[in-house]
């Protein structure tokens, strides 16, 4: 789950959208929780007094022999009524009676839940005696305000268990007190069905409008993604579709301006340096040929082999600039067959080259100039490590093309400087040994255009020159 968060832009939106809900609707609920109880209690004082008013004007009406009937057909769940021959007494006792009152069994109630398989009217849960006993203990009885009691008979309120419940004796003028109790603890749950529903909707819908979302930034992004890593390993793209929203559009032109930069500053670097080889042909061939009026055998061959040396020096530094452009057209080849057809090129004439065929590997590359890197560093095992024993081997992030020789290999603090144009191990000036020192600059070069790097291990037998290509290239494995 956190490799799902940290990777899925659609599952970090959708996350924070479902956190902001909960939180909302969590405020929300205490803000409406609040209201709704302070609402609720209002409701459930007014209910009380109105309740009181009527059973006062109808004790008052009725002969005292059929108060107790009356009183008994006029009672809740939540509320009692009776009737005692004296006045407020002491409040803590009064308050222990509604309780034993409220305790009572109802006379007229009936209940049907059996018979139609409903919950019945759920009972109110009473408090303890000692918790009715303690609270509420430093209030006594009141007088109503006036503006709920307008009738004449005298009347005292009170509270008990905090403000849950309420209570009332109103004087019925011949000597008895009418006794009213209520009391509604259970103001209903946080949460029910109705709104569970509610949040569960809500969340639906804006997990489906996040994932809508974040589909329509995160899919011009996975593109950008994949072009700057194929950009990364020279290929040739397409423009970007420069669509979505501004922010992504404008970072699809700026990917597609750089790219456009990037190609035509290649081109026209190759393009100069051809057109300076083109232009150094002429001088070099006319000095050739003044060299041959030289008299002196000793001296025209050491200025021929002078100009022989500049000449060279001058094609490969063209061959330079061209192994890094990116006019070749990037394919899927079979990587095991391209290694092994070279392997088998150096085998024919008689170089003391190996290859370790392995598993068919499709990847996408420039197949020309890949071949050329791998000529390159199996030609160099041959010269200077007396064979080349060549393989493929998979890791998790790349495809290493290993050439495996049992020379000497390169000192640990020249391999850096090996690649850098023009250098050369071989001290002296014969191209025939040394070469002109471009061979190994035209080999990184190609093998960081396809986004990867080559690299030197010294191992118990010899040296392993290893062309480490990305992944993201492969196509097949089979």
């Amino acid at each position: 789950m956190r490799r799902l968060w940290r990777k899925s832009l659609a599952a970090q939106f959708i996350g924070f959208m479902l956190a902001a809900l909960i939180v909302s609707q969590t405020i929300a609920f205490l803000i409406s929780w609040d209201e709704r109880t302070s609402a609720l209690r209002a409701a459930a004082k007014s209910e009380f007094y109105s309740r009181a008013v009527s059973m006062t004007g109808l004790l008052q009406s009725i002969p005292p022999a059929s108060r107790e009937q009356a009183l008994h057909a006029s009672e809740t769940t939540y509320s009692r009524f009776w009737l005692t021959d004296s006045g407020p007494g002491e409040a803590r006792a009064w308050r222990l009676e509604a309780l034993d009152q409220l305790s009572r069994p109802l006379d007229n109630f009936i209940d049907l839940s059996d018979q139609y398989h409903w919950a019945a009217p759920a009972k109110p849960k009473l408090p303890e005696r000692s918790e009715v006993a303690s609270e509420n203990a430093d209030e006594g009885w009141v007088s109503p305000p006036p503006a709920v009691w307008s009738l004449p008979q005298i009347a005292r309120f009170i509270h008990f268990d905090r403000r849950k419940g309420l209570g009332i004796m109103v004087e019925l003028g011949d000597g008895q007190w009418l006794n009213f109790a209520s009391y509604q603890a259970d103001s209903g749950r946080w949460w029910n069905s109705r709104s569970l529903t509610s949040v569960g909707l809500a969340a639906l819908l804006l997990a489906l409008i996040g994932a809508l979302i974040s589909h329509r930034i995160s899919r011009p992004l996975r593109d950008l993604a994949r072009s700057a890593e194929a950009l990364g390993r020279g290929e040739n793209l397409p423009p970007l579709a420069e669509s979505g929203p501004e922010e992504v559009r404008r970072t699809a032109e700026a990917f597609n301006r750089m790219q456009a930069r990037l190609r035509r500053f290649v081109e026209d670097r190759t393009k100069m340096l051809a057109a300076i080889g083109h232009d150094l042909r002429t001088p070099l061939t006319s000095l050739r040929l003044r060299t041959e009026l030289v008299e002196n055998a000793a001296t025209r061959r050491k200025m021929l082999a002078t100009i022989d040396e500049l000449q060279g020096m001058t094609e490969a530094a063209i061959e330079f600039a061209r192994g890094q452009s990116v006019d070749e057209k990037t394919r899927a080849i079979d990587l095991d067959a391209l290694v092994g057809s070279i392997c088998e090129d150096h085998a024919d004439i008689d170089h003391p080259v190996t290859y370790l065929e392995s598993e068919k590997t499709v990847y996408r590359c420039r197949p020309d100039s890949l071949r050329r890197a791998i000529r390159n560093l199996i030609e160099n095992a041959v010269r200077y490590g007396g064979e080349a024993n060549v393989f493929l081997r998979m890791n998790e992030t790349t495809v290493d093309i290993v050439i495996a020789d049992r020379g000497p290999g390169i000192p640990e603090d020249m391999h850096s400087k090996v690649f850098s144009p023009y250098f050369r191990l071989e001290t002296s000036r014969n191209r025939q040994t040394g070469g002109i020192g471009l061979g190994l600059s035209i080999a990184r070069a190609i093998a960081q255009q396809h986004g990867g790097d080559i690299t030197f291990v010294m191992t118990d037998h010899g040296m392993e020159a290893i062309i480490a290509l990305p992944c993201e290239g492969m196509c097949v494995r089979t």
